[in-house]
């Protein structure tokens, strides 16, 4: 039997819950229940309300996904960090 692939979707972060998840809308409207995937937890990618993410789903539950990706940039809050 075939692993189903994964759909990828961008969304927005819209309200931070807790044990690191997500509330995330999606461009096409529709809001889910995101976690962070574990990369981004190994190398400690924050996120806050407002930033561009990448959301993977599986096809079989469409109101979870897994945050995938950060878009660089898209934080409001901070700006730039300087690199020592």
């Amino acid at each position: 039997m075939a692993k189903e692939e994964a759909l990828t979707f961008d969304g927005v972060i819209d309200e931070i819950l807790p044990d690191a998840r997500f509330g995330v809308v999606l461009e096409n409207g529709h809001r889910i229940i995101a976690y962070t995937a574990g990369r981004m937890r190994r190398f400690r990618i924050r996120s806050v309300v407002g930033d561009a993410v990448r959301v993977e789903m599986t096809p079989y539950d469409l109101s979870k996904g897994r945050v995938v990706y950060r878009e660089r940039g898209s934080s409001p809050v901070g700006g730039q960090r300087k690199r020592r």
